[in-house]
């Protein structure tokens, strides 16, 4: 079983740091290869940019919250919680 997870290509895992535009000013993220590859797919599902995708969850999180502790850690959550949205609606369609 470990294989699955162990046996994975590197480059899914290696960081890539991009540069992106939010809410009038310029941040770096640094995440996963992997995780910007979903980030991408989440944003073309919605119609939009990646850069412009993040700058509304940072609005939408400053606004509910009023501050971000870990803006990537919320981009990582937000990947799992499309992933597992995907996963629960393949598995009712299925049934």
């Amino acid at each position: 079983m470990c294989q699955l997870y162990s046996g994975q290509n590197p480059d899914n895992y290696q960081y890539v740091t991009r540069s992106i535009r939010m809410s009038g000013f310029t941040t770096s993220v640094r995440l996963e290869a992997r995780f910007w590859e979903i980030l991408d797919e989440i944003a073309a599902g919605q119609g939009t940019t990646t850069p412009r995708f993040l700058s509304i969850i940072h609005d939408e999180v400053i606004e509910r919250r009023g501050e971000i502790g870990n803006f990537a850690s919320i981009l990582r959550v937000a990947c799992i919680v499309y992933l597992q949205r995907g996963e629960r609606e393949a598995t009712a369609s299925a049934a």
